[in-house]
């Protein structure tokens, strides 16, 4: 018989990070053929709220937050799972946690988990001591949380599946490239940088960094370069992007998309870019650049969280780009987060690797573009992930049904 999951997150047809890798994660696993999912599909407000049948195996149910006890009780007796995974930021589910004891009784409790930085946060064990599986999507919190819970801590990183992001013909990219920044910047060096404009991911420092890049180029250089920004440029958790670049006096070396993207087009600006960038002072994984190196594209990034991963060769040490290396660590926190580190590079670092990779040559960045390009397949595999979520899901039930049905713990030793 199929094994019941249940799934709250951002819901899986949304456009946010979560929201990706969750319909990602059910797909894959749907392939396996013996699990069906349902979905608590978490956002502030939906415009509708009726359940959506994607398939036969997998129905969204579409509510507000990330539910609240009574929903979750519901659910959990008229469903009757045999796992519950939550998948987000912990702050979202410390009511889930609260009748813990109650959803046991049910089912176990596994967590596709992410924090974003040192130090180890004690104040989460409440929660660590009452999940079942912690399945962490970036290797530093691997580290973090396998040192106090190595018996139920396994790393499984994000990923994509390789016809979902991918190298493009040459043909296709340069038609693409025309088509999108016009005859003028059919040839130019062009930098990507796509994430929401919000403070953690410091947009106006990103065009801050391009001017010092921009005042390092001759005229004739500077009209072969080209910022593209994938975000809404008047956010209202950002800045106003458009007043900025014109202070800085870039605009003629900026592009801009703003509308939300199918991930077939997405795959396109990703080819008709030469690098990824992203600086934002904490990242937990980073999934733009991962689809950026996916494509062969090397990527410019902060040696932070799920980044560091990414941007540095764990077999080698070797950089897929530049690993820019935080020149300011600062404490930042909450009353509810009372300690987390924000890492912060230096913007003339920032234009230094942008210079860098704009002056490679084309033999060296061909080199650089197929080595990028294979680390992203082995380190970062999504049959791998699928896999490894399957497993994690088979195991932890079964050891919570006999730990349910004969009061045992199961401890595996390997």
């Amino acid at each position: 018989m199929k094994k019941k999951i249940l799934i709250i997150s951002d819901h899986a047809q949304s456009p946010s990070g979560v929201g990706v890798q969750t319909n990602y994660l059910v797909k894959g696993l749907l392939g396996k053929k013996d699990m069906t999912f349902i979905q608590l599909g978490a956002a502030i407000k939906h415009s509708n709220y009726d359940t959506v049948k994607v398939c036969d195996n997998f129905l969204i149910k579409p509510i507000d937050g990330f539910g609240n006890k009574t929903l979750l009780r519901s659910v959990l007796l008229n469903e009757k799972p045999d796992a519950l995974i939550i998948f987000s930021d912990p702050r979202f589910f410390e009511w889930l946690f609260e009748i813990e004891d109650e959803i046991k009784q049910v089912c176990p409790i596994l967590w596709w988990h992410v924090w974003d930085n040192e130090p180890y946060p004690n104040f989460n064990d409440a929660l660590y001591d009452a999940t079942d599986a912690i399945n962490c999507h970036s290797y530093l919190t691997y580290k973090l949380c396998s040192k106090k819970y190595p018996e139920k801590t396994r790393f499984i990183p994000h990923a994509f599946p390789q016809d979902e992001f991918f190298r493009m013909s040459i043909d296709k990219i340069q038609a693409e490239k025309e088509r999108i920044l016009g005859e003028k910047r059919k040839d130019n060096f062009v930098c990507l940088w796509m994430n929401r404009n919000c403070k953690r991911k410091r947009p106006a420092d990103v065009l801050l960094s391009w001017k010092y890049f921009v005042d390092m180029l001759s005229d004739v250089e500077r009209d072969s370069v080209t910022l593209l920004l994938h975000t809404n440029p008047n956010d209202k958790a950002g800045q106003n992007l458009i007043a900025v670049a014109e202070m800085l006096d870039i605009t003629d070396t900026l592009a801009l998309s703003a509308e939300k993207l199918s991930d077939e087009l997405i795959n396109t600006i990703h080819n008709i870019s030469d690098v990824c960038i992203n600086i934002s002072y904490n990242e937990g994984f980073g999934l733009t650049t991962l689809q950026s190196m996916q494509v062969g594209n090397p990527i410019i990034a902060t040696k932070t969280g799920g980044l560091y991963r990414q941007v540095v060769d764990f077999e080698d040490n070797s950089e897929n780009g530049v690993a820019l290396e935080p020149k300011v660590k600062s404490i930042a926190g909450s009353q509810s987060i009372p300690y987390i580190y924000e890492d912060y590079v230096d913007c003339h670092d920032v234009a230094k690797a942008i210079f860098s990779l704009f002056k490679i040559s084309p033999e060296n960045m061909s080199v650089l573009s197929k080595k990028v390009e294979q680390y992203a397949k082995k380190a970062f595999d999504y049959d791998t992930t699928i896999d490894l979520w399957h497993e994690s899901i088979h195991n932890t039930i079964q050891k919570h049904n006999i730990k349910k049905e004969f009061g045992l713990e199961i401890v595996n030793f390997d």
